[in-house]
């Protein structure tokens, strides 16, 4: 087989793999947003026979064939098409030892979870989900045993987010964030806390929604080419580089919960919409890994958007949208407010000192699950254990609890540690665009473009060209150290409550 005749085999390959995601994701993203409720069984048939085709496509002997060629002639290859045959001949391998009949059968059980799960949430019944969180882990038992027998399966399944980390790697960065910050936690816990009582004043939906279409305007989100919707749990789609999705919940008695979902999705949108345009319609055209990716939300969600100086350049639009709300509120007031950090039951609601320790509770639990020591059964009583002893709050009900987050019902185990490992890359980067960009001079002016355009320059035009370590490495000019995450939480919450 002629080389050139080899690659336009895999451009097919990769566009239909591209048309069977892009129609997995519409079903979704219709489901959870706009569908009525009742509707799942029907996207559920559909997604099945689509990974039924795309699992037919992904092990089929030939496909494994034209990948082994290209691999034997991988000298000739340039960058962009090396990195193609990587990742497909991964997901080849992974997939062959799946069998159709299961990949299809978990396609229907996620699509299914997902109501199951928005119900069981509605009536903060954990019982509702438990049957078939059941099925989810032990499908996810088996898969990570197809995926890397030689792994313990927990390892196996945090490889699908992060490459490359593992549990040793995680209880290491997890017990170094415990060292430094409970201390700084327990230390606030003894001061006064500011008074945060406007946030929740009644805030219309309509005027949040204007508030939200400004945010987009700051952060430079293309709104042809990036739209937004609301749902119960906000997240990110991305078709292409030319078409992204991000949505967010509104809370009329809550301004805070849509304002950093949509600044934290909008850093996701950025990212994907960032990536080299060369590389849509094929396998490294997303972000590279759930870390990297969080690194970008959480950037934006807290180093930059809780920041003074951003606060400053926003606060008289925000005023001017809720004159009647924030008419009497300083940006200092509405500064500290949001920063205001004190443990708390949900997660996306989490400040950033106390954040790490929700992700901890969900590492904890999913490392006992895919373990096979915690049964499904126990993880309320489990869930509320550890919230006591990691942030000494109480659980009230499984809403508030053990139902919060959605993750689990998209079968999403291994997905958390990644929110934890993403802050922490992201300040690393923080501290690399400081030395080269005058941040905070044009971030209080409003203007992001420079900032937006580094992380495109170093992170976004990659996709998943790069693996995820290298990438951070080559970003921030050294290896990843959650040391400078620590310091840097640390000195901003001494400071915030004179430490």
């Amino acid at each position: 087989m002629e080389l050139k005749e080899g690659l336009e085999q895999l451009e097919e390959l990769q566009r239909k793999l591209y048309a069977f995601r892009a129609a997995c994701s519409a079903l979704y993203l219709d489901g959870v947003t706009t569908a009525p409720s009742d509707t799942e069984q029907g996207r559920g048939v559909a997604l099945g026979i689509l990974a039924g085709e795309e699992h037919k496509l992904m092990s089929d002997p030939q496909l494994g064939a034209l990948l082994e060629q290209l691999w034997e002639r991988r000298e000739a290859l340039d960058q962009v098409h090396l990195r193609q045959v990587e990742e497909l001949r991964r997901r080849h391998a992974r997939l062959v030892r799946i069998p159709a009949q299961e990949y299809m059968e978990y396609a229907m059980l996620t699509s299914q979870a997902s109501a199951v799960w928005h119900q069981a949430k509605e009536q903060s019944d954990f019982s509702l989900f438990q049957p078939v969180l059941e099925q989810l882990v032990a499908y996810n038992i088996k898969f990570a045993g197809y995926y890397d027998p030689e792994k313990a399966p927990y390892d196996a399944l945090l490889q699908e987010y992060e490459r490359g980390v593992d549990m040793a790697a995680l209880d290491q960065f997890f017990a170094t964030l415990r060292e430094r910050l409970v201390p700084v936690i327990q230390a606030i816990g003894a001061q006064e806390q500011p008074d945060d009582s406007f946030l929740f004043r009644h805030y219309p939906l309509e005027d949040q929604r204007r508030f939200s279409d400004y945010l987009m305007e700051v952060l430079r989100l293309d709104r042809a080419h990036c739209a937004i919707g609301e749902t119960e749990h906000p997240f990110t789609l991305n078709f292409n580089s030319q078409d992204v999705r991000i949505t967010t919940k509104y809370n009329p008695n809550q301004v805070a919960e849509s304002m950093y979902s949509v600044i934290h999705e909008g850093g996701h949108a950025l990212y994907e919409l960032g990536v080299d345009p060369a590389l849509d319609y094929t396998c490294v055209g997303g972000g590279v890994s759930m870390g990297v990716h969080e690194s970008q939300s959480r950037f934006y969600e807290n180093l930059i958007g809780r920041s003074l100086p951003f606060l400053q350049a926003i606060y008289p639009k925000m005023q001017e949208i809720f004159p009647q709300q924030l008419g009497d509120v300083t940006v200092e007031q509405f500064y500290r407010a949001v920063n205001k950090a004190q443990p708390s039951l949900i997660r996306i609601d989490a400040d950033e000192l106390t954040y790490s320790l929700h992700v901890m509770v969900r590492y904890e639990i999913e490392k006992q699950l895919i373990g096979g020591t915690l049964a499904v059964a126990d993880i309320p009583q489990t869930w509320n254990r550890l919230y006591k002893e990691y942030l000494g709050v109480e659980v009230p009900d499984d809403r508030s609890g053990c139902l919060q987050d959605s993750h689990w019902s998209g079968g999403s185990f291994g997905y958390f540690p990644s929110y934890a490992l993403g802050s922490a890359y992201g300040v690393q980067m923080l501290r690399a665009m400081e030395r080269d960009i005058d941040v905070w001079g044009t971030v209080a002016q409003g203007d992001l473009s420079q900032v937006n355009g580094w992380l495109g320059e170093k992170i976004h035009r990659f996709g998943s060209l790069v693996e995820p370590a290298q990438l951070v490495r080559q970003a921030c000019g050294e290896a990843f150290d959650p040391v400078a995450y620590t310091d840097y939480l640390v000195e901003k919450y001494s400071r915030l409550y004179n430490l």
